[in-house]
């Protein structure tokens, strides 16, 4: 078949993250007094059979879960404070840059300078994101300011998806005229929107950003990932949520209740997910007349490291390398929509010209994306 391209590149990339580091035997410290508190406080419902008591969590149970030993935070004060659960994190006054935009920003010049660009180059700032810090102005238009950049920018919300279908929309841009230099920015500031008191998912989210420059394959230098096709499905999910939005004052009876915060039902989710996964991107591949084994590398979501060893064995019928499929969330933890864009900042430049590569995201809705590149 004829070479299939968008005639886009992956020019630049770069990841950031917030230097305080919270490992699983702090977390697992301060959760567990969480249990003996609450437990000790219903004690009397707990011994009439009214009442559940809770289960302490270990870092061994985290890692055998999960896969990750660590996570990087934005503030651990809050989430080792048994009483408060949650971090701290002051507002900023409207004049001050926002958190994620500073966390965008951050990973934005570090992409640029791989890049060989600077933010007067970039015409269009596509910012990705599971959870958005405001509803509007737009976050990309003020990274797009605090950077200098042209053109325009928007906001995207769409799960642990929300990276690659920013990334394929700044390749659509591009391919069609409408931006020379574009800049995906995913800053995702995931631990807010945790529940740090629920044991099945105390321990799964970290705070990381990165970006990545799309630009026309003629630009691009060597080395670069030109993106031959892209590829994004959603059907339709209820196993992953997190309700809290604008409305949530108007009912003052349930706006502080658990739904509001991250939540899932972790074992449908696997199950589900792992052959929806593993079709998706066979028939990615195949569009290509490519067979999985002849993917180099696969930069997978990094939700679960179950789950990703799992996917990856179904594509090429063996255990993957960790160099066929890099895990980045035993140092991360899950980062929502970032986790493979990290991978692939963090484990792409070792391949030779000519070495195909597979992005691929899936996540709450339930969404999927995925991308084909091939090192130039």
């Amino acid at each position: 078949m004829p070479r299939t391209t968008t005639g886009t590149a992956i020019t630049g990339h770069g990841v950031w993250h917030p230097p305080t580091v919270l490992s699983n035997e702090d977390l697992c410290v301060a959760f567990n007094e969480f249990v003996r508190r609450e437990n000790a406080k219903h004690a009397d419902a707990i011994a009439a059979g009214t009442r559940e008591a809770l289960r302490e969590s270990s870092p061994e149970f985290i890692e055998k879960a999960s896969g990750i030993k660590g996570r990087y935070v934005q503030d651990r004060t809050g989430l080792t404070d048994p009483e408060r659960m949650c971090p701290n994190i002051p507002d900023r006054r409207e004049d001050e840059l926002s958190y994620q935009a500073e966390y965008a920003v951050n990973a934005a010049r570090r992409a640029l300078e791989v890049a060989g660009r600077t933010g007067e180059d970039v015409d269009l700032v596509v910012l990705g994101a599971a959870n958005l810090q405001r509803m509007y102005p737009a976050i990309a238009i003020e990274v797009q300011n605090a950077l200098g950049a042209r053109g325009y920018g928007f906001d995207l919300s769409l799960g642990c998806s929300a990276a690659t279908g920013a990334t394929q929309l700044a390749c659509q841009a591009v391919r069609l005229g409408q931006a020379q230099c574009a800049l995906v920015v995913v800053p995702e500031l995931t631990t807010g929107h945790m529940n740090w008191r629920d044991r099945d998912s105390h321990f799964i989210f970290g705070d990381a950003a990165v970006s990545l420059v799309v630009e026309p394959v003629a630009r691009a230098k060597p080395g670069s990932w030109e993106i031959l096709s892209t590829q994004m499905l959603s059907k339709w999910s209820n196993t992953i949520r997190n309700n809290k939005g604008y409305l949530d004052r108007c009912d003052p009876q349930t706006q502080f209740n658990d739904d509001k915060l991250f939540h899932q039902q972790g074992r449908r989710v696997f199950k589900d997910v792992v052959p929806l996964a593993e079709k998706f991107i066979k028939e990615h591949a195949s569009a290509h007349d490519l067979q999985p084994t002849q993917v180099a590398r696969y930069w997978l979501h990094q939700a679960n490291g179950p789950m990703n060893a799992l996917i990856s064995k179904r594509l090429l019928g063996r255990d993957a390398t960790r160099e066929e499929a890099p895990i980045i969330l035993d140092e991360f933890a899950n980062t929502a929509s970032a986790g493979s864009l990290i991978a692939f900042s963090r484990h792409n430049v070792d391949l030779p010209a000519g070495s195909y590569g597979m992005m691929a995201s899936f996540g709450a809705g339930y969404s999927l994306g995925s991308l084909l590149l091939q090192r130039q």
